[in-house]
């Protein structure tokens, strides 16, 4: 089987987000990468599987949506529709996990979902659009978990939503 390779990301200066945090948070993201080829190499396709892998794919699609520095909202289309205020409290939902944004082929519209941990409520045959992390190791340098909520104002701020357009398109 193919080994997967660790993504390079263009990631420079965030307002909010430390550069520590993101360099905390790129090895954590190469562990995932190691450990789902490790399982894939060893051909041990345990429960764990499906956590490394989403753990991989959803740090893609977020450092991705990080990179080339921020762009503003698109003022047409689908995701100037998006009821981001909403997503937002669903990104501070207790517990760990990701806020995700999907679009589903089937009907043809964006859903917002969260996903426990990596791999629990991932959407069948949705395409993640945007994944914002909401583990604590996401902003733990920069924010105590009683302040998460700067996070995900920091998170917005440094989105490159040119790279979230692309990945709809891509989805439709």
């Amino acid at each position: 089987m193919k080994k997967f390779e660790e993504l390079k990301f263009d990631i420079g200066t965030l307002e909010g987000i430390s550069a520590k945090n993101i360099e905390e948070h790129l090895k954590l993201y190469a562990g995932y990468v190691k450990n789902t080829n490790d399982l894939l190499e060893n051909e041990d396709y345990n429960r764990r599987f499906p956590f490394e892998f989403n753990g991989m794919r959803n740090h893609e699609i977020y450092f991705a949506s990080l990179s080339g520095g921020p762009s503003p909202v698109p003022a047409n289309g689908p995701l100037a529709e998006v009821n981001w205020d909403k997503f937002k409290e669903l990104a501070l939902t207790r517990g760990v996990g990701w806020a995700m944004l999907y679009y589903d082929p089937l009907s043809k519209q964006l859903i917002e979902s969260w996903v426990d941990e990596q791999h629990l409520g991932q959407l069948s045959q949705c395409i993640p659009i945007l994944a914002l992390d909401m583990w604590e190791h996401a902003y733990v340098y920069d924010y105590p978990t009683s302040e998460k909520k700067k996070y995900v104002e920091a998170f917005f701020k440094n989105l490159n939503w040119s790279v979230i357009e692309e990945n709809l398109k891509k989805a439709q």
